[in-house]
């Protein structure tokens, strides 16, 4: 599923209740539904757990879980990069790159 613009909307408007991103409801609904997806294969593995399958079936299943998590945070972090990040840079927020680097790490582990 190929993700809009990312000229499409501003993201990480400052608003009444701190940063919000905004993204386009096309990018909204790309990531709930690989979210949804993620979530329909968690509930399988806990099925697969409570019936006894075979250890490396559910250690197989749960790196699919991790391989596609790990893609949401990419089409994520891709989105932040090239709308967030450089909007904030190109106000002068230079701070945006230190908390950019501490997600980075945390994403990494």
């Amino acid at each position: 599923m190929d993700l809009p613009s990312y000229k499409d909307s501003s993201c990480c408007s400052p608003s009444e209740e701190g940063r919000k991103s905004h993204h386009s409801d096309q990018v909204k609904n790309s990531l709930v539904s690989r979210l949804n997806r993620i979530e329909g294969q968690v509930r399988g593995i806990k099925g697969m757990i409570e019936k006894d399958v075979y250890c490396d079936d559910v250690l197989n299943q749960i790196a699919s879980v991790q391989s596609t998590l790990n893609g949401v945070g990419k089409l994520l972090l891709e989105h932040h990069l090239k709308s967030c990040v450089i909007e904030r840079i190109q106000e002068g927020d230079t701070e945006v790159l230190t908390e950019l680097i501490i997600t980075m790490n945390k994403l990494m582990k």
